[in-house]
């Protein structure tokens, strides 16, 4: 394959540890195990002992001792993000009891894990059966030779995540590091000889013609069995037979592997995000003709390719990446989520109308690449070589694998386009001569060939570490106008100076924090300046604005808005990922206003959108048809009388009519070269007191979706925050809201009072705490003079809230019998 102007790769997907049929996470009914099925998801029934000793002989027989749990599991759900400065890295032993039948004596019996993390050893027995490095990538242990046939057998698992620099990623990395089985665990029962994994190769691919091979590995644990041969067949999406093997492969003696080709299939159905068609194979191994095991996977046809300083194209076709990034982690659960919720996260960045995924900085549950595949997003995956330098020969070893790993596993599915082989990797060294340039650039190419011999039709990429740019064929530098160096009105001029610079450039990571319902009437503008409220004249340019910004809403809308105004008119634009879908937990910013929580988020960090996810929203989806005003959690403003507000409406709809307490104030026509919102913006002249706003969507000329909310405005400005005011009200899961005000003197509330207050809880009952949101977090910052926290209480007996801070003195609520 020759690089001219053009970089063209097929996709060739890979290998995959075993085949996960679709199952419930629900508790399995029975404890049948043994039904049948060739694996089986047992998460149910786990116990949990939060002790570091090494020797599986010594673990202690008290059951008070151990927890009942459920996996996925991470011991770090709170005390990642409560208020005590560090998080437990340490080990933890879970166990269960597997009673094996005797109908299943001549199989093998395979655990399967989707992630453990950091590290992992597995006992069956008090035996060692093996074990795992690396807590991101999915690994399987055979436990057969370990097993008592015909009786109960004790399976523990030791997981490990204390801090050990020979293991990606760093400790100094801007995210937790969570300790436990933080994924599925699946049992497996295959025949003594078993089909352990197969490749899918999309050898050509356009749009007359595709033509497809496998590469199927087995496992032979009987010496002396033979006759052994390959089938498999291949169904479109309606289940229709396209193709199947034309003969059937025969096994040699001692072999493990055997490629199967298929004839070329004409007019294949290509894999978009907009039509994410999928195929299915089935691979059969047979024995003497008969069927011992068969796996079966999905994958599809596409090619892609990134022009030299200039466009992305897929099947033929320029496509501009529209893209967000995630961690793997929710409020209250740490990394240890539910197969719903990780798909949750991919179907709510696809509403917001991403076709682009970055795996920030790991890789992830293979839920998520199911989910990418099915949806239409294509994926950068990542290695976690996540600041720290680099290591020694242990440490090089580890990351190495972990790389195969990644790519062995992933390998099959169409999201994936790019191997990301690290960020910032340069940062912070672990090691003395960690960050020297000469060593950094060697493994760097050393991965980049590693990458390109195991998946030639992927490419490779890297963030922010420059003097290694030219290594891998894509690079993404760190470019966040408006944030951390300059003003967001800089954007086309850096975007456009990269894009002359690098030869394939990939915008990873741009945005700024932005804190849910905080807002201003004064946001800093695009140039950076802050402007003093009801005057024109410049007060300040800031230098830094992530240092002075006051984490509105407002301004963080502005921001984006802006970069998709440019953008999206770029015609030799890639393509960008704002950083980041969700909040997420970090151990390095205890002092944000939610503490050790990044709220760069679009959505906080259990799911509630933000006013920027609209903002995508109306920039990147065309249905279902919407209006959003901004904002729903603005309902609170204040001004001198006659001084008009602007008010936005982020739309998909080609026009939109605002109106004002029920008088209309004009249709406008949406226009992407409009700055702000597209042109949906008015200039109004708010009553004192309450006003209605609505919103009302045009499409074709009809009239297709509204918005509607209020806002109570007042003229009066108060004066500095004197106290502060707690009140209650029930919710609808039959907890109690408690929300405290900062009011002056004569209790009206200070919409600029911003400073951190605390909650206390005494009595029966508890706060809903250290769950890094705005309404279960008891150390918080106010938003425009407010806090909020969830309280559970008891069904009888007394509560005392109070709320402080070193402003003012404490204001007490009661709750009593379970009313307020």
């Amino acid at each position: 394959m020759k690089l001219l102007n053009t970089l063209l790769f097929i996709l060739l997907p890979g290998t995959i540890i075993c085949n996960l049929p679709v199952h419930s996470s629900e508790t399995l009914k029975n404890q049948n195990y043994f039904n049948g099925s060739r694996q089986v998801l047992i998460n149910d029934d786990w116990k949990y002992l939060e002790d570091p000793i090494e020797d599986v002989n010594k673990l202690s027989k008290s059951i008070e001792t151990w927890e009942n749990i459920l996996l996925p599991h991470t011991w770090n759900a709170f005390d990642a993000v409560d208020p005590i400065p560090g998080y437990r890295r340490s080990a933890g032993w879970y166990e269960k009891k597997l009673f094996v039948p005797v109908s299943i004596k001549d199989s093998r019996v395979i655990l399967y894990f989707e992630g453990v993390n950091t590290q992992s050893k597995v006992f069956v027995n008090k035996q060692y059966a093996g074990g795992h490095v690396g807590g991101y990538i999915g690994f399987e242990i055979d436990i057969t030779p370990f097993l008592k046939i015909g009786s109960s057998n004790i399976i523990n698992i030791r997981a490990d995540n204390s801090i050990n620099p020979d293991i990606v990623p760093s400790q100094k990395s801007d995210f937790f590091i969570y300790g436990g089985i933080t994924r599925n665990v699946w049992l497996k029962v295959v025949s003594p000889v078993y089909i352990k994994s197969f490749k899918v190769n999309t050898l050509e691919v356009s749009k007359q013609t595709a033509r497809t091979n496998l590469e199927i590995a087995i496992v032979n644990a009987k010496p002396g069995i033979s006759d052994l041969s390959i089938e498999a067949v291949v169904k479109d999406k309606s289940d229709k037979i396209v193709m199947q093997s034309t003969a059937q492969k025969t096994f040699l003696p001692d072999q493990n592997s055997i490629a199967v080709d298929f004839p070329a299939l004409t007019n294949p159905i290509l894999w978009s995000p907009s039509d994410p068609s999928l195929y299915t194979v089935k691979v059969y191994l047979k024995q003497s003709g008969k069927i011992v095991d068969s796996v079966l996977d999905h994958f599809g046809y596409r090619w892609f390719e990134f022009k030299e300083h200039g466009p992305f194209y897929l099947n033929g076709e320029r496509l501009l990446l529209r893209g967000t990034q995630r961690h793997e982690e929710y409020a209250g659960l740490g990394n240890a989520l539910p197969d719903s919720l990780q798909r949750k996260d991919i179907v709510l960045a696809k509403e917001m109308g991403t076709n682009f995924l970055r795996l920030a900085h790991y890789p992830q549950a293979p839920e998520v690449y199911k989910a990418c595949d099915e949806l239409g997003i294509l994926v950068w995956d990542e290695l976690p070589w996540c600041r720290g330098g680099v290591g020694g020969n242990v440490w090089k070893e580890n990351t190495r694998k972990m790389l195969k790993e990644l790519i062995d596993q992933n390998y099959n599915h169409p999201s994936i386009i790019m191997w990301s082989l690290g960020n910032e990797l340069y940062w912070e060294p672990d090691f003395p001569g960690g960050d020297n340039n000469d060593s950094l650039r060697s493994f760097l190419s050393l991965l980049n060939s590693d990458a390109h011999t195991l998946d030639p039709g992927r490419v490779t990429t890297i963030r922010k570490y420059y003097e290694g740019s030219d290594i891998t064929d894509v690079f993404s530098p760190s470019i966040w106008s408006g944030w951390y160096s300059g003003a967001y009105f800089d954007y086309e001029k850096t975007i456009t100076d990269a894009r002359d610079k690098y030869k394939r450039l990939f915008h990873a990571e741009y945005g700024g924090d932005s804190y849910l319902g905080r807002h201003t009437e004064t946001p800093i503008t695009g140039e950076g300046y802050v402007v003093a409220e009801g005057k024109d004249t410049v007060k300040n340019k800031l230098k830094n604005i992530s240092l002075s910004s006051d984490w509105s809403e407002n301004y963080i809308v502005n921001l984006f808005d802006w970069y998709l105004h440019v953008s999206e008119k770029l015609d030799w634009f890639t393509g960008s990922a704002q950083w980041i879908l969700k909040d997420f937990g970090t151990p390095l910013r205890p002092e944000n206003p939610i503490p050790y929580i990044n709220q760069k988020g679009v959505v906080d960090r259990n799911g509630k959108p933000k006013d920027a996810f609209y903002v995508y929203k109306s920039y990147w989806t065309t249905d279902p048809k919407f209006c959003y005003i901004e904002s729903h959690t603005w309902t609170d403003r204040k001004g001198p009388k006659n001084l008009n507000r602007t008010v936005k409406v982020y739309s998909n709809c080609d026009e939109v009519e605002f109106l004002l307490n029920g008088v209309s104030e004009g249709r406008h026509r949406r226009d992407i070269n409009i700055f702000p919102a597209c042109g949906l913006s008015w200039s109004i002249n708010f009553n004192e007191g309450k006003n209605s706003l609505k919103a009302i969507g045009y499409s074709n000329g009809t009239r297709v979706c509204e918005d509607s909310m209020s806002v109570n405005y007042t003229y009066n400005k108060s004066g500095e925050a004197d106290h502060l005011v707690l009140s209650s009200s029930r919710l609808d899961n039959g907890n109690t809201l408690v929300t405290a005000i900062a009011v002056d003197k004569n209790n009206q509330r200070n919409l600029d009072y911003s400073k951190r207050v605390y909650f206390t809880a005494e009595g029966s009952g508890k706060f809903l705490e250290n769950y890094g949101t705005p309404t279960r977090s008891s150390i918080i910052e106010m938003t425009n003079g407010k806090a909020q926290i969830e309280f559970k209480p008891e069904k009888s007996g007394t509560a005392i809230i109070e709320v402080r801070n070193q402003d003012f003195k404490g204001a007490y609520l009661r709750i009593e019998d379970n009313k307020e």
